[in-house]
């Protein structure tokens, strides 16, 4: 979507006026001062027409009842917000003197909506440590020469207006931006994939759309994806919503809610994970960039309750991932916020990045491998792009776009599509901390045409594969050989055995025996305690390769040896999927089998597999299935480049020889 005309002025302007703040504070700092303040200029602008009402109204009201907040914001209009002072930005100018008392009353008489933003802003020290520096006056005056009325910026030019300045603001400070801010080429990358496969469902006469962000941060990826919607169809009605744990963080996503005219109650202050501000509430698009490999030890204790409690409001029931990395917790909490499918349409799809880890942590049976197994069983996993190195302002780590949804199209159904966009990023002129890459446009587009287009083009374009679900999938089976033991007593099996026992037992030395029965008997003879004739017995049994193999107690089978138990893993057999349970143990069993006769018998004709040990893993090797095999240079050519080096170095010795 174009931005507004004429809003790059305003930000020009603002920018010149937060140049003032130069040795007063930190560059970093200059957001807290300068969007605060624009909150509060747009914000009286927005509220000039009603304030006579307003200020009428509340009067006669009694401000700390119960329906006073309701009663004001009619008066306002329908607006989430008022303000009951009789003071404006502009007229509390008149008395530079008392500016900054005035201008803290002018805040106190806000709307809670309002005041929650500005004291997450933390604007009351801002103002006093601007007034102490003697720019107080200068800042709200030239702000004052700003024109903010809704009848010359519309909400969409004060949406532009906010996030540019946010930009700006986030880059003056590499450990800001990393912490607050998504680069703009990734989150419409995001947006792009997200509703790829939507365009039927975008149409029509003013359709209402609901987008959801569980890790805000300061509203980014929301802005872009309304801001899409809107382009695609300008009758579109967009509702956005998220949750941001960061209170100065949440205090922007939100201040940008109210610039646009939207309900500010839609941005919920708070951690996802521990507190889901939006219980029970479905969501057709969801994006998000929590996150990764942040311990969530802190606050374990309900998100494991939870786990273990059944019922929908369960988010976590498919698993917990390691302590350590808590970004699958938000894919799970966000694939509960996924509206159901409905024979007319419903559903959802999401967009979430995520580090390498949890495309292969854990092994089989683990929460990691459980939560993907959930996910791709239900076939809700749609794809993953592997996003260029070096793309984000606080860490040069590899990241993947996951997409998942409740509603795949036909075509995709019981396949994941992987796009390998490493090698796509553009090296950028000047590094922002840890952001050395981007994605231009040209390569936002290419992305997303290999994945829209996936099916079609499988097989002719190397960095696009689409793969069957099962392929994603495997069994770890375990392998049992049986016990072969001799008890020996000698100098080499008694050394690990108290003094006293060794003494006890010397006469022995050098006796052995086939089995343990035999070995007990003669050893119950040297007058050692029952605790001492069992560590005695465990101590000297050794492996004896020769030795028959140890009959189970149970069974006709034999004792399995744990010493040379192994483990191996089998790839899930062709149309898994589509089994029923009973069918699928049968079909791992049968496919367990064949590998134990082609793989492992040949080699060591004894094995069995213990097939209640079992379990089935999932993982996405994304680098394996885009491998290419480079074969090593040929000896000769790194011959001649150790010889030219060799000769390159006496050739200086032989300079400082002279």
């Amino acid at each position: 979507m174009a931005a507004p005309a004429g809003f790059e002025n305003k930000v020009a302007f603002i920018w010149r006026i937060a140049d003032k703040l130069r040795g007063h504070l930190k560059p970093h700092e200059y957001g807290t001062a300068m969007l605060p303040t624009l909150v509060l200029f747009r914000l009286d602008a927005v509220l000039e027409p009603t304030r006579p009402a307003v200020l009428a109204k509340a009067a006669g009201l009694d401000l700390n009842s119960a329906g006073a907040d309701k009663v004001l914001r009619r008066a306002a209009g329908g607006l989430p917000y008022y303000n009951t002072s009789p003071l404006t930005m502009k007229t509390m100018l008149s008395d530079d003197k008392n500016l900054a008392a005035q201008l803290q009353a002018y805040i106190a008489a806000f709307s809670p909506a309002a005041a929650e933003v500005l004291d997450a802003f933390q604007y009351q020290q801002t103002i006093i440590r601007l007034d102490k520096a003697g720019v107080l006056y200068t800042v709200l005056g030239d702000f004052a020469d700003i024109e903010l009325h809704p009848d010359v910026v519309s909400n969409e030019a004060m949406g532009y207006i906010f996030e540019e300045l946010l930009r700006k603001f986030s880059e003056m400070s590499n450990e800001t931006a990393g912490e607050h801010y998504t680069p703009r080429e990734v989150i419409r990358l995001m947006v792009d994939l997200l509703f790829a496969e939507d365009s039927d469902a975008l149409g029509g006469q003013a359709p209402v759309r609901t987008v959801y962000d569980p890790a805000a941060g300061t509203g980014g990826m929301l802005t872009i994806a309304s801001d899409y919607l809107r382009a695609y169809n300008k009758s579109a009605i967009v509702e956005v919503y998220g949750q941001e744990l960061n209170p100065e963080t949440w205090a922007i996503a939100r201040s940008e809610l109210m610039m646009k005219g939207a309900e500010p109650d839609r941005m919920v202050l708070g951690n996802s994970l521990t507190f889901d501000g939006f219980a029970g509430t479905h969501f057709d698009y969801l994006l998000a960039n929590p996150p990764y490999g942040v311990d969530w030890k802190a606050y374990a204790d309900p998100i494991k309750v939870e786990a273990a409690t059944k019922g929908a409001g369960n988010r976590f029931g498919a698993g917990l991932p390691r302590i350590s990395d808590g970004s699958f917790l938000f894919l799970q909490h966000m694939i509960s916020k996924m509206k159901p499918v409905v024979k007319d349409g419903g559903g959802s799809r999401l967009a979430i990045v995520l580090s390498g880890s949890p495309l292969f942590s854990g092994g089989a049976g683990s929460g990691e491998s459980e939560i993907r197994r959930w996910i791709i069983e239900n076939d809700w996993l749609e794809g993953i792009v592997a996003l260029p190195d070096q793309m984000f302002y606080n860490t040069g780590i590899s990241t993947y776009v996951w997409i998942v949804t409740n509603r795949k199209p036909a075509d995709r159904a019981g396949t994941v599509t992987l796009v390998d966009a490493r090698e796509l990023g553009t090296k950028m002129r000047k590094s922002l901390g840890d952001k050395r890459k981007e994605l231009r446009p040209d390569a936002i587009a290419e992305i997303s045409r290999l994945f829209r287009d996936a099916v079609e083009l499988a097989g002719s374009d190397a960095r696009l594969k689409v793969l069957r679900n099962e392929e994603f999938g495997f069994a770890r089976i375990t392998i049992e050989r049986p016990m072969r033991r001799t008890w020996r007593i000698d100098d080499a099996t008694t050394a690990a055995l108290a003094d006293d026992i060794a003494v006890a037992i010397g006469a022995l030395c050098g006796k052995s025996w086939a089995d343990e029965k035999q070995a007990r008997i003669a050893i119950s003879a040297c007058g050692l305690s029952p605790k001492q004739l069992t560590a005695v017995l465990k101590t000297i049994a050794v492996y004896e390769a020769d030795a028959a193999p140890i009959k189970a107690k149970k069974g006709s089978g034999y004792e399995s040896d744990p010493d040379l138990r192994d483990q191996e893993t089998i790839s899930l057999p062709v149309g898994y999927l589509d089994l029923d349970d009973n069918a699928k143990i049968e079909a791992i069993r049968m496919a367990a089998e064949r590998h134990l006769a082609a793989e492992v018998l040949p080699y060591v004709p004894d094995a069995w597999i213990d097939h209640d040990k079992t379990k089935i893993g999932y993982q996405i090797p994304f680098a394996r299935q885009f491998y290419v095999y480079a074969p090593p240079r040929p000896a000769a050519e790194v011959r001649a480049d150790i010889d030219a080096i060799e000769q390159q170095i006496q050739r200086w010795m032989k300079g400082l020889a002279r």
